[in-house]
């Protein structure tokens, strides 16, 4: 039985990093061009969302390692947290 936990171990999901979101009408998407800006609904400075596998499961905040955007992990949720948030 321990064997098939390692394997589960080596199971690879998606991770993505939410740093904001925001809605545009159609027209403002078409006029979107190389220098537009998009303003996003989260402040600058704060925490990011973290989900594995589409499920929220920290907050973090941006980083630069070597010229590479990274993120620092700021908080666990808790499976009781992301239910409560209503995820």
């Amino acid at each position: 039985q321990a064997m098939g936990n390692d394997k589960i171990k080596d199971v690879k999901v998606p991770v993505m990093v939410v740093l904001g979101e925001t809605q545009i009408s159609v027209e403002e998407l078409a006029r979107i061009g190389e220098g537009s800006i998009i303003a996003l609904s989260r402040l600058a400075g704060e925490p990011v969302d973290v989900l594995a596998a589409g499920e929220l499961v920290a907050k973090a905040e941006v980083v630069v390692i070597d010229e590479n955007f990274a993120v620092r992990i700021i908080e666990i949720l808790s499976r009781e947290d992301r239910i409560a948030g209503g995820l």
